[in-house]
Order: structure tokens, then C-alpha cells, then sequence
């Protein structure tokens, strides 16, 4: 990256303090975990650069939440003064923390790590994102977050695909979760595209019960509106929900370096609208964004770019809840 201007009064949101430098038995607000899987993955990739990438163009931006005259909806987001005054808020007044990389996070032991490394992290994070890496990191970071909550957890996927294949790979993270204990009840998909499943897996996802949302029905409904539909399904029992966050649902004009996407997909203001909007709500306790290879990314970084936004995004969401 060129050197960034330096500037006291805008300060920059990338580089978070180390979680091992707090204090013992100190807590922090959110949790960063890279995830750098990419040896199973179905298409050629990269993956394994894309968490200091996106750590990198964190950088690039403020942690600050403009005031906004819109809407009501919006004053958790944003600080007023004693007359009313809207003010923007800092994001910085919650506590960031970098949980750093998991090593080798590939194949059964490197998995074991990450779900270890995952639980430890959320014993003194409110909320984690993984950085990945590919889909496969799914499986890990939710097994992770949910510990013993398994049978009460549930998944809200924004996605194109279903992630039911048979196999190993970051097209079976769902399915492997699945057959873990998760309810598929207990799950939605937000996203599913023409083009990129097969009848043979839309079959499976009915069958299992998967709540699925199809791309084209999120046509003139608020992404608010419709991750409070997922949340109250795959919440419903009460436990831990995991985001998970394929940036190939988006379209390919805005995340060329993910291998999947296609035209037509979800727009970059759709994808962060959903992912804050998630983030707000207290079940929400982990997420991860996957599926970018930054190696093969437009030369101007938009895909990681959009990517490092999402983590703002749900730290917005987590500033919300109070």
C-alpha cells in the first residue's frame, strides 16, 4: 500500500492492538482472527493473502459513523449532544483487539486450531470476525463460536451458493455443519443464485429445510427487513447465530477477486447494509468474510477494500446494541 497521509484529527481504523496485550481478564468489544485456509478450495485461489490484505486496507479508512438525517433507525448509530445535535459517533470507543492468524488452518488438526483458537478468542470478545480464506473456514470458526450451544445455534449464510456438496472443499462448509449436529432448521441463505447451484443441491436444501432466500427476492425489500426475517429463524432456539459472509454473493463489478462471482449479484451497499444489520442483533456473537483471493483482485483492491468495509460494518452494528 503507498504511504497514507497522517492526519491527528482522522485517525485511521486498521491496526488493532494485539489480543494478548490486554491485560489478563481484560474484555474487548470485537475480536479480529485470521483464517487463511485455501488448499481445498474447488477453483484455483490465493486465499491464504486476503486476512493481512484486508487488515491492510483497514487502514484506508476512519472508524467513524456520519450523522444522518434519514431516519430514526439510524440514532443508534450515531452520538447527539445535549440540545439533540446529531454528531456522528467514533467506533473507537469500543475495544479492538487482533487475535493474529491461525497457522496451517487446513485439514482436520489445523480445524482442531481453529476452533480452539475461535472459543478462546469469544472468551473475552463480545463478538469475532474471521478473516478467511476460503468457505471452508466455516466450518472451524462456527464449530468455534457455538461450543456446547450447538443444538440451539443457528446460520444465516449471504452466499450464492448452498455449500451442500459431498466432500472436503469450501463448497460443503454447510452440509459438514450440518451432519456436526447443526439444525438445518435453523438455517438460512441469503443470496442463492440462478446459475450457480444444481437442482441436486436446491433438492437438498428443501429437503433438509433450509429457509432459503432467493437473490432475485431481495429485489425492493430493505436489508434490514430481511436479516430480521433470517435472524428470527436461525435464532429461534435461543442460541449463538454465526454470519456467514461469501463476498462472491456480490456482483463481479464489485468483487472481481472472488473466483465465483458473477454478474447481476448483490450490490457492495446491499452486502455492508446486511452484515450491520446483522451485527446489531446480540446473537449474532461471530462471523466470518471469505471467499476473496486479493491476489487476483482489481488493481485498485475493491474487493478487499469492500471486504475490510464489512468489518466496519459489523462493528457499527456491535456499537448499536448498546
Amino acid at each position: 500500500m503507498a504511504t497514507l497521509s497522517y492526519d491527528p484529527l482522522w485517525p485511521r481504523a486498521g491496526d488493532w492492538p494485539a489480543l494478548a496485550d490486554f491485560g489478563l481478564g481484560a474484555s474487548v468489544d470485537l475480536a479480529l482472527l485470521g483464517v487463511p485456509a485455501w488448499r481445498t478450495s474447488l477453483s484455483p485461489t490465493n486465499a491464504h493473502a486476503t486476512p493481512a490484505a484486508i487488515r491492510d486496507a483497514l487502514r484506508r479508512y476512519s472508524p467513524a459513523l456520519m450523522p444522518d438525517r434519514s431516519a430514526a433507525s439510524s440514532a443508534p448509530f450515531q452520538a447527539t449532544d445535549a440540545a439533540g445535535a446529531r454528531r456522528g459517533r467514533d467506533l473507537f470507543e469500543l475495544r479492538f483487539a487482533d487475535a493474529g492468524d491461525i497457522v496451517e488452518p487446513d485439514g482436520p488438526e489445523g480445524e482442531a486450531r481453529t476452533i480452539a483458537a475461535t472459543a478462546a478468542a469469544l472468551e473475552r470478545a463480545e463478538a469475532l470476525v474471521a478473516l478467511g480464506g476460503d468457505n471452508s473456514v466455516t466450518v472451524a470458526t462456527a464449530l468455534g463460536a457455538w461450543g456446547d450451544d450447538l443444538a440451539s445455534a443457528g446460520l444465516v449464510t449471504i452466499d450464492a451458493h448452498y455449500d451442500l456438496r459431498d466432500g472436503v472443499s469450501n463448497g460443503s462448509p454447510v452440509r459438514r455443519l450440518i451432519e456436526a449436529g447443526l439444525d438445518p432448521r435453523r438455517i438460512v441463505q441469503i443470496g442463492i443464485a440462478d446459475f450457480a447451484n444444481s437442482v441436486a443441491y436446491a433438492t437438498r436444501a428443501a429437503d433438509l429445510g433450509i429457509t432459503v432466500i432467493h437473490r432475485d427476492e431481495l429485489h425492493g425489500r430493505r436489508p434490514a427487513e430481511v436479516m430480521a426475517e433470517a435472524l428470527e429463524i436461525a435464532g429461534a432456539a435461543g442460541g449463538p447465530v454465526h454470519l456467514d459472509v461469501d463476498v462472491d454473493a456480490c456482483d463481479r463489478s464489485v468483487a472481481p477477486g472472488c473466483p465465483a462471482s458473477v454478474p447481476g449479484g448483490l450490490a457492495a451497499w446491499e452486502l455492508r447494509a446486511l452484515v450491520r444489520a446483522a451485527a446489531v442483533d446480540p446473537r449474532v456473537r461471530s462471523a466470518d468474510l471469505v471467499e476473496i483471493d486479493a491476489t487476483a483482485d482489481a488493481a485498485d483492491g475493491r474487493t478487499v477494500r469492500l471486504a475490510a468495509l464489512c468489518v466496519l460494518e459489523f462493528a457499527a452494528g456491535l456499537a448499536a446494541r448498546g
